[in-house]
């Protein structure tokens, strides 16, 4: 896996079929985490928050500076059909320099802040721990979409 890989959860394609994320009008977050935590695609049940199994919150770097409790929105939400493939996107994430930002950021999770269980949806490696304090950070999602589903 490399730095600004994004993965998602095997639960997400669960929480999917049972009507949980409305990518297009949920509020959909990205948290950042530290290294004390590690996802992968098969984390059991992920959660931001109580309630499932693997609850990634608590693992969230220090709030400060430009960085607020919860993380950053993707704003400007879009579920479009292209190709045959329904494709979700969203505004990249930006969080301006300030000396007040963390400075442990290892994993951005993915996860709506809409849903009753703040279910996970996937996650992006930062590829090393990131000191935010130090100069302007953002993830620039893929220009093709967050990701897509095909029937193939």
């Amino acid at each position: 896996m490399a730095s600004g890989d994004v993965v998602f959860f095997d639960q997400y394609m669960v929480d999917v079929q049972e009507k949980i994320h409305n990518q297009e009008t949920d509020s959909i977050k990205v948290g950042l985490i530290t290294s004390a935590a590690t996802p992968a695609a098969t984390t059991a049940d992920p959660r931001w928050g109580a309630g499932g199994t693997t609850n990634f919150s608590s693992s969230e770097v220090t709030p400060g500076g430009n960085y607020s409790t919860g993380g950053s929105s993707a704003a400007n939400p879009s579920v479009t059909l292209s190709g045959g493939a329904a494709v979700f996107d969203a505004d990249d994430i930006s969080i301006l320099q300030n000396a007040s930002n963390p400075t442990n950021a290892r994993w951005g999770i993915i996860y709506n802040d809409t849903a009753t269980g703040k279910n996970c949806l996937g996650y992006v490696d930062l590829g090393s721990d990131r000191d935010l304090s130090g100069g302007d950070f953002s993830i620039a999602w893929n220009a093709s979409g967050i990701t897509s589903m095909d029937q193939a």
